[in-house]
């Protein structure tokens, strides 16, 4: 059984960013921005009660510390300070799930930290560090450092796959600062397939291994509302009740 998950709450300010009214009642796990690459206060707060009305499970959704670029840009920063980076926007999240009676329920590392999280080694320890104090399950990709790392840490360890994004060669996702449109009725085929089979296809046609535990629609995709809508429909018996 699969879960959908969206990450979320990226306004900042008066700047609008997704339409998450429509793509929660599409979702099953919402992964909230924390202020570093996207969000603020008060767009935490009510995307937290977006997702209790509802009834949507909320993880933190932590970057590197890079609002005008979105947190798609890598840095070099150490274990020590990842680690304290991620504490602070995961206790921002927790603080604002108490006050509306709810639990943090993952934490998913955002866009270049990601990324780096699943090559670099003392940055998935970094994640894993952040975990060990939160003590909830990480989300991430197979055959990667987050499958190792995490695992071998003790942490439970939801495996995404991304019905939104190219895959490489190498079967890791291709993270752009922008994304693309994508043909919302071959992602969710694709979708699929990759519950299916265990494999999805590269941006050069190579059969790559993935394994979806869960699905991932992003909400600044430009149609995310008609992915998330193709894809919930596709792999409705698949889909694990909330």
């Amino acid at each position: 059984m699969v879960s959908i998950n969206c990450d979320m709450g990226e306004a900042f300010g008066l700047y609008k960013l997704g339409d998450d009214e429509a793509l929660m009642p599409l979702i099953s796990i919402a992964n909230v921005a924390c202020g570093f690459h996207g969000s603020d206060f008060n767009h935490m707060r009510t995307t937290v009660q977006l997702a209790k009305r509802h009834g949507v499970k909320v993880g933190a959704h932590p970057s590197l510390p890079d609002l005008q670029g979105f947190g798609r840009r890598e840095m070099k920063i150490s274990r020590e300070e990842m680690t304290n980076c991620m504490i602070y926007q995961v206790g921002a999240l927790k603080g604002f799930l108490e006050a509306e009676g709810m639990v943090l329920n993952h934490i998913k590392p955002h866009g270049s930290l990601y990324g780096m999280a699943a090559r670099q080694p003392d940055i998935a320890h970094a994640v894993a560090d952040v975990a060990d104090i939160f003590k909830v399950p990480l989300l991430g990709m197979i055959n990667t450092l987050h499958e190792t790392v995490y695992t071998e840490r003790g942490h439970g360890f939801m495996s995404e796959y991304y019905a939104d994004l190219d895959y490489s060669d190498d079967g890791f996702v291709i993270i752009k600062r922008q994304y693309d449109w994508k043909d919302a009725s071959e992602a969710a085929k694709r979708a699929v397939e990759a519950i299916k089979t265990g494999t999805t296809i590269s941006v050069n046609g190579k059969t790559v291994a993935v394994r979806a535990d869960t699905i991932c629609v992003h909400s600044d995709s430009p149609n995310a509302v008609a992915i998330a809508t193709a894809v919930r429909e596709a792999v409705k018996p698949y889909l694990t009740a909330v």
